[in-house]
């Protein structure tokens, strides 16, 4: 490997076209390596951007042609004398074979991204004598697509390019495991496409059947409860990650991206939005909003007074919990203090909550679907804003927001089940 580096430094774009023309002959040479590694030399200045993604696009494309009419010409013969030495025998060509039958053309944009069907594409596309219009586009949308993706996060990742090796290594078999489920359930649906029709529509037509009997603010209910669930499962996993300082890798890799190359001037602006005068505008609206709605104002007040007023308290909470279990030696040294991050706590809960109420009783769809995300584009501006102009740690940042997520869906789902309890009581009085 180390007199591969050397040849590299030596001899750039010769050996990365070589070296990507010969890995899709099906040789045991490492692309994803080759293409992250000029990315480095990229972000070194000893590569030059568009000349290293044009490198890969024509080694990429001519790879794959070259297999393409070897094995148009070759035929299946050709893997019964020959397949042995390039690891294509015949049991793995049937294998490879079966997933063009079923997804034709589609798979070779994404083939290049799947280590062992890469390499086979080509001889496949050719055997199985697809016709050669059909298959330049997408075998050569995806060879760009390929170089692009890991010659940028070469690029990005720079100086913390073995950081991104590392976590490569980590998450790949998360990554194949995710990828054979789509794969699964897509060739699944192509087979039995009819077959899982009829069940959707006969599980919907059910669904709607229940749901006629069932008021519009019980849903509301149980999609709260789905959603805090939810939320409760994500606070316990990051929980258990900071417990075993397990957020390093992840603080490493995401502030430096964000320092480097996310981060822009003009997203300062944001800062305004996490500032007294902002949150104190927002609360001012939701006030009045309550007010001139005139429903339910005592409860909503409240539920506005509770979950912004008792965030506090509910941070301070999580710290002492935090707090004991290290005093009891659950765990070493913490990676951080100030997780989850006080400031990201405060700010979801007044966001969130604010908007929730200022949507909550919206008869406009697509109002209620475009001010949360706008929310949500805001909590993603001022992540990016406060990584990139301070010190606080990315997971401390996300933690806040998690955390909070929690508070404020517990409030959510507390109140509309005291609204439907003095709904009733309401009715029952008169």
């Amino acid at each position: 490997m180390s007199y591969l580096i050397t040849l590299f430094e030596q001899h750039s774009y010769l050996v990365l076209f070589l070296g990507i023309f010969l890995e899709l002959l099906a040789l045991p040479i490492s692309g994803e390596f080759l293409m992250s590694y000029a990315g480095y030399f990229v972000f070194q200045g000893k590569m030059n951007y568009l000349l290293a993604l044009l490198t890969v696009f024509i080694s990429g494309g001519a790879g794959i042609t070259v297999t393409y009419w070897i094995g148009k010409a070759g035929g299946y013969k050709l893997i019964e004398k020959y397949g042995k030495y390039i690891h294509l025998g015949p049991e793995r060509y049937n294998k490879t074979a079966a997933w063009f039958e079923r997804s034709g053309s589609k798979l070779l944009i994404f083939a290049y991204f799947i280590p062992g069907v890469r390499h086979f594409t080509g001889y496949v596309s050719g055997i199985s004598r697809m016709p050669f219009r059909k298959f330049i586009i997408p075998a050569y949308t995806g060879s760009f697509l390929w170089g692009f993706c890991f010659i940028t996060l070469g690029k990005v990742l720079g100086p913390r390019w073995e950081v991104f090796h590392q976590a490569a290594r980590r998450y790949f078999i998360i990554f194949i495991i995710v990828m054979a489920i789509l794969l699964v359930g897509y060739f699944t649906y192509r087979y039995y496409k009819i077959q899982i029709k009829d069940f959707f529509n006969h599980l919907l037509k059910r669904l709607i059947a229940r749901l006629k009997t069932i008021r519009k603010t019980e849903i509301f209910l149980i999609f709260l409860t789905l959603v805090l669930v939810g939320m409760v499962i994500l606070m316990l996993g990051m929980a258990q990650d900071y417990l075993y300082n397990e957020f390093k890798q992840f603080n490493e890799i995401a502030a430096y991206i964000i320092k480097s190359s996310v981060y822009m001037n003009w997203m300062k602006g944001f800062f305004i939005f996490q500032t007294p005068i902002a949150t104190g505008s927002i609360i001012t609206i939701t006030i009045i909003r309550i007010w001139s709605r005139g429903r339910n104002r005592v409860l909503e007040y409240l539920l506005l007074i509770v979950s912004i007023l008792g965030a506090r308290l509910f941070h301070e909470s999580i710290m002492q919990i935090f707090s004991y279990l290290q005093s009891i030696g659950f765990v070493g040294e913490f990676h951080s203090s100030n997780f989850p991050d006080i400031n990201a706590t405060i700010i979801i809960i007044i966001y969130g909550t604010c908007l929730f109420l200022l949507v909550r009783h919206s008869k406009n769809n697509t109002v209620s679907i475009i001010v949360p995300l706008l929310g949500l584009l805001l909590l993603i501006g001022l992540t990016i804003e406060n990584i990139a102009s301070t010190d606080l740690l990315p997971s401390d940042i996300l933690g806040g927001y998690v955390y909070g997520g929690v508070w404020i869906f517990f409030n959510f789902l507390l109140f509309e089940m005291l609204r439907i309890v003095m709904e009733k009581q309401k009715f029952e009085n008169d």
